[in-house]
């Protein structure tokens, strides 16, 4: 296994090199200057364009940008916010424990219940639960993260003001121990609802699938003709097996909430990547743009390679190329 982690990690390098090459080309083929978003709509001294263009390598050919910026990106030099002045590791990693504190809770209960849903729903197949399940995965699916958004801050904060709508805790106020802790656990409510609900309703369909698939394996059939316990088919021989798909679907899950929660920040004023990206597409600040980008790849990467070891841990069948 660790053989295969290290060969999946070199294997990384040249698609790392690649989404390099590809975001830095996209976002500089893009319209808008991003001189002319940081000087704004007063008109600067030519001098002053010049000198700013010439400070930030602007004034380059574009390969002779792309070079230096692989070089720098190769050692660990993600570049210099146009718009923060600051070193765009650092801008970005002051937003990612807020991204964590949406990301994690969300990933939690999309999966969690996802599963636990999703089985529910396949014991019995048809039946009201499968019925009320399915159409609330299906209406779950379809609805767009920001109208649930808006429509939950409008129920719940503006409506009943059960819950706060903005930021992730409550301003002008000094609470402290668990006082403190309940105001952040309420600001976080309605985005990790918002951003959680359609990761939710697609793993419970994916889990119920699965589920009704394992069924009808002859293996179920002979553990239950062996006496088994209905609790013991299924958490000893049903989960383990559909479960991987599953486990595929929550990996790639972990790559969309960290960057799809673009919508999810802005709408409910929340600091982190998500939101520092939209902001960037505005301010043209093209390295941090690209260092987001780069930053969710290798998120996606590691993901990836986590997602197949805890395949072979499920599933001792998977060999990923050694001969058993």
């Amino acid at each position: 296994m660790t053989t295969y982690a290290l060969r999946r990690l070199l294997h990384a390098g040249p698609l790392l090199l690649c989404v390099v090459v590809l975001n830095f080309t996209l976002v500089h083929l893009a319209p808008g200057d991003p001189i002319e978003s940081l000087v704004g709509e007063f008109p600067a001294p030519d001098a002053y364009v010049q000198e700013m263009q010439r400070k930030f390598g602007l004034d380059q050919p574009l390969h002779i940008q792309l070079w230096l910026y692989i070089k720098s990106v190769l050692q660990g030099d993600l570049g210099f916010s146009f718009y923060y002045r600051q070193p765009v590791l650092t801008v970005i990693l002051e937003r990612v424990p807020a991204t964590l504190q949406l990301m994690v809770p969300a990933l939690l209960f999309s999966s969690l219940f996802g599963v636990a849903l999703g089985v529910l729903a396949a014991r019995k197949p048809y039946s009201a639960a499968d019925n009320a399940i399915s159409a609330f995965a299906m209406l779950g699916y379809c609805l767009p993260v920001f109208w649930l958004g808006q429509m939950l801050m409008l129920v719940f904060s503006i409506q009943l003001g059960w819950l706060p709508s903005q930021g992730v805790q409550s301003l002008g106020t000094q609470l402290q121990g668990l006082a403190a802790l309940r105001d952040r656990l309420a600001h976080l409510v309605l985005p990790v609802l918002a951003l959680s609900i359609r990761h939710l309703a697609i793993n419970v369909r994916i889990m119920r699938s699965s589920v009704l698939e394992v069924s009808y394996e002859d293996y179920i059939t002979l553990a239950r003709s062996k006496g088994l316990d209905e609790k013991k088919v299924v958490s000893r021989h049903m989960l383990p097996n559909a479960l991987l798909p599953v486990v595929t679907i929550i990996g790639l899950d972990v790559g969309f909430l960290f960057t799809g929660s673009v919508l999810v920040e802005t709408v409910f004023g929340w600091p982190g990547v998500g939101r520092l990206m939209y902001e960037s597409i505005l301010k043209r600040d093209y390295p941090v743009l690209m260092g987001t980008f780069l930053i969710t790849t290798v998120l996606v990467v590691v993901t990836n390679l986590v997602v197949d070891l805890v395949y072979l841990w499920l599933d001792p069948r998977v060999t990923y190329g050694r001969k058993k």
